[in-house]
């Protein structure tokens, strides 16, 4: 019988429809876990396609695919090494599952297949795949091992019958995307599987962007009873070695590594970096372009590129009108000099003069206004629009949470853009990165370190500068007020009267309350961005555009 058992653990980025180069990186990890003496390779929950796949995993020539492509990683594999186990889609008996494959010497050996399907925040997995009656462990030099597949993991059943089955090792794939309190969610649940079984866990956690969400590895394992025995990389692909020893109590993992878990500021940012850079990468682009005017959130998404694709891929554009002011120009520059982006000045003043003159007869009689507010912010992305398509850099938007959530921005304007790191990051939220940032640099930021955001960008009053002495708070609450009634009316779904019971002024939230209901549609047609929290905008929170519904009592 055997008393010590390798498995080395893959932490690794795929890329959604990239089937031969995941097979790729599924062979060098074979080859880096052969090296290492491993009995078991093991990599994340539907690596082989990758994660989320959405509609896509339910078009017959792609699970077909899938399934071909894992055929050939078994091939690639045969003779002596570790067996895999690596997740795909599988189509049996008219039935699609979400599963998890055992490769053993050029064949797949054993398909488990997912029981407890999500459908809740960004999972349709019910609509997507079938569940299967939850199964029996398999054996690999006659240890035998139990495969609750991620969400299988969050409900005691499917770990029971594991155990009573006569499991010895609980191995949990994953594809569990990034959310602020998400690891520790992770934790108490796995700890929970361990307590309720008896039995140590090994938890293998996908990594990378796809669209808005950023799978973070975390990677980790447990003992029996509990104890934290081995704690992986967060953000970073990862092989992880990982020895268990056989017992009078059973098996137990001995020596491993206990990486640091980063604090929630530092995760943020990270997975913005990620999200970023995975966006942009994935989908072909190396370089990216935005607006710089000198205030936060611009300068922000301007040091969030470069620490995801170096300085030298960000160029960064002020366009000034007649409102925009003198600190700002300063700031900007100052920014991008500090950061070391490519920065350049096109001022709009000669375009907006020449669109007003067109419009002039149809405008006359009228009032200035939001229209013409709005022609500014229109020309700005016609022009980094046109800037993006004559070059191939990627437009990135700035946004953040709270101006998405109120509608305080142009459509087609400084809406425009490919991507949003900040869209799921409050106004609020976006003056303490800044300041974390400024005091905090790691080896994963391609950006200088030190004070790359000057102080006055965070410390001045916003302002959209379009007209003469605007600012922010001519339309909108103070950000501490606007984003403590955004949290309430958004993460916590809460209705008018609770938050004027927390002791909000009733007028404010109706306002606020109408102003989040009525701009679904421009959130509809909006970039897609970093998901940070459990109610981002797009997935985790679904209204229809058309809505009559208003919260008045």
């Amino acid at each position: 019988m055997t008393d010590r058992f390798r498995i080395a653990a893959a932490q690794l980025n795929p890329t959604v429809g990239a089937l031969d180069a995941n097979v790729a990186k599924a062979v060098a990890a074979w080859e880096e876990a052969k090296a290492a003496g491993a009995d078991l390779l093991v990599l994340p929950e539907m690596f082989i396609g990758g994660y989320q796949l959405y509609d896509l995993v339910q078009k017959p020539a792609f699970h077909r695919a899938c399934v071909t492509a894992v055929e050939d990683l078994a091939a690639k594999t045969r003779g002596e090494g570790p067996q895999i186990l690596i997740g795909s889609p599988i189509f049996e008996d008219g039935a699609l599952f979400n599963a998890v494959l055992l490769l053993e010497n050029g064949a797949i050996k054993t398909v488990f297949r997912k029981h407890e399907l999500p459908n809740y925040g960004v999972f349709d997995e019910k609509r997507l795949f079938t569940s299967a009656p939850p199964g029996g462990p398999f054996s690999v030099n006659g240890v035998r091992i139990g495969v609750p597949i991620c969400e299988d993991a969050w409900f005691p059943d499917v770990a029971e019958t594991l155990e009573e089955c006569g499991a010895e090792i609980l191995i949990v794939p994953n594809g569990s995307p990034y959310a602020r309190d998400k690891y520790e969610r992770r934790m108490q649940m796995m700890v929970a599987r361990v307590v309720e079984t008896g039995l140590p866990l090994l938890y293998v956690n996908l990594l990378g962007g796809q669209d808005d969400q950023v799978f973070d590895g975390g990677s980790f394992a447990l003992n029996a009873g509990g104890a934290l025995a081995m704690q992986g990389a967060f953000f970073e692909e990862q092989m992880i070695i990982v020895d268990y020893v056989r017992g009078d109590d059973g098996w137990a993992l001995v020596d491993g590594t206990l990486g640091a878990v980063p604090d929630e500021w530092e995760r943020d940012y990270h997975a913005m970096v990620m999200g970023l850079r995975d966006y942009v990468h994935k989908n072909g682009f190396s370089k990216v372009v935005l607006g710089l005017s000198g205030g936060i959130d611009s300068g922000l998404v301007a040091v969030i590129a470069a620490d995801a694709l170096g300085p030298e891929n960000v160029w960064c554009i002020m366009l000034p009108s007649q409102y925009t002011s003198d600190h700002s120009l300063e700031d900007a520059a100052e920014l991008a000099e500090a950061v070391g982006v490519t920065y350049e000045t096109l001022p709009i003043a000669p375009g907006v003069d020449a669109i007003e003159g067109s419009l002039g007869p149809f405008f006359e009689g009228t009032e200035p206004g939001i229209a013409e507010e709005n022609i500014q912010s229109r020309l700005r992305g016609l022009y980094l629009m046109a800037l993006s398509n004559k070059f191939g850099h990627m437009l990135l938007t700035t946004g953040n949470k709270s101006e998405v959530a109120v509608g305080y921005a142009t459509l087609y304007g400084d809406m425009s853009g490919g991507y949003n790191p900040l869209k799921d990051l409050y106004k609020t939220r976006v003056f303490e990165t800044c300041r974390w940032r400024n005091a905090n640099h790691r080896d994963w930021m391609l950006a200088p370190k030190g004070t790359v955001i000057p102080p006055r960008i965070i410390d001045k009053p916003p302002s959209a500068e379009l007209r003469a002495d605007q600012k922010d708070e001519d339309s909108l609450p103070p950000y501490e007020v606007l984003d403590a009634i955004l949290t309430m009316l958004i993460e916590e779904d809460a209705a008018i009267a609770d938050v004027v019971a927390a002791g909000f002024d009733r007028a404010t939230v109706e306002k606020v309350e109408h102003l989040l209901s009525i701009s679904e549609y421009k959130r509809f047609q909006s970039a897609p961005g970093t998901k940070l929290s459990t109610r981002a905008f797009w997935l985790e929170r679904r209204y229809p555009m058309t809505n009559r519904y208003r919260d008045r009592a």
